[in-house]
């Protein structure tokens, strides 16, 4: 079906406001920039026109172009604000107030979801199967609950893209428990999480929509050639070294032979998992399915990265959707909403 020509702002970090093409740029430019060159090249395909917008602490940039340029839409594809990753809610709040169509998610899914440690909360009283947890907030002494036992994986509590995740992240001790805390507390200036380690496979589910969102098939992360002794996860690494991931034959492929419970289990799962932390618009969900076959939920991630050849892209491909077809139904979702 024909769509009509829209005024879309391509809203995001004034260091990844993307170039007019892919041409001349390093590798290491390109890969900051290629979620952002990605959305902009498929939005030209589509027909539409493109006016990136860079933030970085002052909104007055998107002010004068909402107010100038009068976009039909807003695709957001900013991660952070003023140094804060939870501060990206309040741009999106400030999009609705300015009463502009936006794609993504609305703001408070993005306050539940963002916050590990609140969303497993909410979902324990769902009763959906969270892994067991404790926050170590900064300036604080690092005191286990006894009832939380090793392994334990150590995470920022609300840092997005597997930031400050190593193999060292996996802790079998008080000690390296206490140091792995610390890491985070210093390095990622956040508070931290420290969860139950789930052995099994890594399994990321896509969704999209507004009033009831529509599940994508399962895709996993493959991790076979990573050395034996190597926890299987995603780490920073893993997720975004290019070398690294070719190397290790690391890839992100559509889910095979689930045990069919599981299979019928998740699209319900993430439409519970969706109406209970408020999510709408895109989101991931990350899960580990143990070998028995038990699922449990790891985080939400609304507004997750929608470059070509991601997790959210492989999944809407296996049901036919082109990558083009995926922007556009972003598009069409915010426009939907705002009326």
């Amino acid at each position: 079906m024909p769509h009509r020509k829209l005024r879309v702002l391509l809203l995001c970090h004034e260091s990844l406001v993307p170039p007019p093409s892919a041409e001349g740029l390093d590798d290491a430019r390109y890969w900051e920039v290629k979620t952002e060159l990605d959305v902009k090249d498929a939005l030209e395909e589509l027909g539409h026109r493109v006016l990136p917008v860079g933030l970085v602490d002052d909104l007055t940039p998107l002010r004068k172009a909402l107010d100038e340029w009068r976009p039909h839409v807003v695709f957001n594809l900013l991660e952070e604000f003023h140094h804060e990753v939870v501060y990206d809610a309040h741009v999106v709040s400030y999009l609705v107030l300015k009463g502009v169509a936006y794609t993504g998610c609305n703001p408070r899914g993005l306050i539940l979801a963002r916050d590990k440690a609140l969303s497993k909360k909410i979902l324990t009283y769902h009763r959906i199967a969270v892994p067991r947890f404790a926050v170590f907030p900064m300036r604080r002494a690092v005191r286990r609950p006894r009832a939380l036992p090793f392994p334990l994986i150590v995470k920022s509590l609300v840092a997005e893209g597997s930031e400050g995740i190593a193999q060292a992240s996996i802790v079998h001790d008080d000690d390296a428990l206490a140091e792995r805390v610390d890491f985070i507390h210093r390095r990622v200036l956040t508070d931290a999480v420290a969860e139950e380690f789930i052995e099994g496979r890594e399994l990321y589910v896509g969704a999209m929509g507004v009033r009831r969102m529509n599940v994508l098939p399962p895709v996993e992360l493959v991790l076979d050639g990573l050395p034996p002794d190597a926890p299987r996860i995603a780490t920073r690494k893993v997720k975004w070294d290019d070398a690294y991931r070719q190397k290790h034959g690391i890839d992100v492929v559509l889910a095979q032979a689930l045990p069919e419970g599981v299979a019928r289990q998740i699209p319900k799962l993430v439409r519970r998992i969706c109406r209970a932390l408020g999510i709408d618009g895109h989101v991931r969900m990350d899960f580990r399915l143990r070998p028995d076959g038990k699922l449990f939920f790891l985080e939400a991630n609304p507004n997750p990265d929608v470059a070509w050849g991601g997790e959210l892209a492989t999944a809407a491909e296996a049901i036919g959707m082109t990558y083009e077809g995926m922007i556009q139904k972003l598009l069409d979702q915010a426009i939907r909403r705002q009326r």
